[in-house]
């Protein structure tokens, strides 16, 4: 596998400073790189905006803070991360809460906390509307038969293979309601094809005429890292398209309609790294298994996605030998469990006992994503 990787002065330094005192595997987040995604975002020039990351990429108190402090709001789909932001000062419509099958008493904790609350059903909403007939919401609108829908990292999540939102048809049904304020579509994930996003957006924006009370678009997320380090997303070309359809569509309707996006592990992903220790070697028919400190269960993101999961790798070494060298490596966790590999088959120096593990793309949907399978405990976080 591709692995061009390599970490700048500062951050090797504070990886190595950290090595002297943690003994365990930790999770080091570069704040600056953060804040400058956040930035690229709030940069976009259409002016009645607000950017809400996604919790489920990182649910992290202090990574919560930096965003928070850059402006940003949040994007949530359950009470406890709702609870959680709540103790943090976000409030109301710095708040999109977003899930499908809500029951009851979470309906009446989003409708109390203000959030803008989207609804992923008819029936869905028509619960909400019985028990808050003078409460607006938005709708989760399945475009998936005015396109053609992609199957991207996690699958489709349009088109008649999603279970996800109501159908152009139940939308028909609601046409002219007044308690609808926004639509909402979410398109998949790590795409990185801006014309796929200004197509499937076009369609949203065709069905905001039905609606008179309509007061915003949420465009959702999905913005991708890409597949490796030499892809990534115009955000700069992307925000330039964004500003001019919604532009248009505001000058057609006669107000300004509020632009929401919901970006989530394009924020942290490239700005967080994974860090543990050899402490086994085994050779086996040309590959090198390099055994860490540390299990897929602490950082689980290649547990979930091992057919895509994407996280360079490098080395620092105690006795650093010739970088020419490169031998075909496997990484893998300290438990005896089968699928226990931080990765796979990706080319590296000659590793010994005791050389420092730094995997890369780790800041999205791998601390957030601990689980207590396998026992090991929750790595630590710093920040530099």
């Amino acid at each position: 596998m591709k692995n061009e990787f390599s970490l700048n002065e500062p951050l090797q330094n504070k990886i190595r400073e950290l090595c002297q005192s943690v003994d365990g595997p930790f999770y080091v987040y570069d704040t600056a790189h953060i804040v400058q995604n956040c930035r690229s975002f709030m940069d976009i020039s259409y002016a009645n905006k607000s950017i809400h990351f996604a919790l489920m990429a990182n649910a992290q108190t202090r990574f919560l803070r930096i965003i928070k402090d850059a402006g940003l709001g949040v994007f949530v789909n359950s009470v406890l991360h709702l609870e959680l932001v709540l103790s943090l000062g976000f409030s109301g419509e710095d708040i999109v809460y977003a899930a499908s099958a809500m029951d009851i008493a979470t309906m009446r904790k989003a409708q109390a906390c203000g959030c803008l609350v989207i609804l992923d059903s008819m029936s869905q909403f028509r619960l909400w509307h019985s028990l808050f007939p003078e409460s607006t919401a938005g709708i989760r609108c399945n475009i998936g038969s005015r396109v053609v829908p992609r199957n991207t990292l996690a699958g489709y999540f349009i088109g008649k293979e999603s279970r996800l939102g109501l159908t152009m048809e139940e939308v028909a049904e609601l046409s002219g309601h007044p308690a609808i304020s926004g639509l909402h579509s979410y398109l998949g994930t790590d795409i990185l094809d801006i014309e796929y996003f200004m197509e499937c957006y076009t369609r949203i924006t065709e069905l905001a005429g039905m609606f008179p009370e309509l007061k915003f678009l949420d465009f959702g997320g999905g913005f991708g890292l890409g597949g490796d380090l030499s892809k990534k997303l115009d955000l700069q070309a992307y925000g330039a398209q964004v500003t001019s359809l919604m532009d248009k569509l505001s000058a057609q309707v006669g107000r300004s309609i509020k632009l929401l996006l919901e970006p989530g592990r394009i924020i942290g992903g490239a700005a967080g790294y994974f860090v543990c220790r050899v402490t086994d070697i085994k050779e086996r028919e040309g590959l090198r298994l390099i055994g860490v400190n540390a299990s897929v269960a602490q950082f689980p993101r290649p547990l979930f996605y091992p057919d895509s999961a994407f996280h360079p790798v490098t080395l620092l070494q105690q006795n650093p030998a010739s970088k020419d060298e490169q031998y075909m490596s496997s990484i893998y966790g300290c438990s005896t469990y089968s699928r226990d590999f931080l990765a796979r088959e990706v080319l590296l120096p000659r590793a010994e006992m005791g050389d420092v593990v730094v995997l890369g793309y780790a800041g999205s949907y791998s601390a957030g994503a601990y689980t207590h399978f396998l026992g090991f405990p929750e790595a630590d976080e710093y920040y530099l």
